[in-house]
């Protein structure tokens, strides 16, 4: 495994455990995701630029969309929590309650 791999591979392990273990704020969980998709965008135009083919040129394009679409939802129910319950914090949230 080259250097680069490693990084990324690592930066995407990272947030995955972020995500995993400290997931006390939405802010953070949605930090987390970010910085995963970000590893994943990365790595996704290195492999299209090693491949040299035009094929795969729209996928990290695509992803980058999704990435964006994925952000704006993350906020918009950061802010719809914010203003129902007070906080964002995770453990003040139920699905028994609507």
């Amino acid at each position: 495994m080259t250097p680069v791999h490693f990084s990324f591979t690592s930066a995407f392990v990272l947030g995955l455990m972020g995500l995993a273990f400290h997931r006390t704020h939405l802010l953070s969980a949605l930090l987390c995701l970010e910085g995963m998709m970000l590893s994943l965008f990365i790595a996704l135009s290195l492999w299209t630029l090693q491949l040299e083919s035009t094929s795969y040129s729209p996928a990290p394009l695509l992803l980058l969309a999704l990435s964006a679409c994925e952000a704006s939802t993350g906020l918009a129910l950061l802010v719809a929590t914010a203003r129902t319950h007070g906080t964002d914090r995770l453990q003040s949230l139920s699905l028994l309650q609507c």
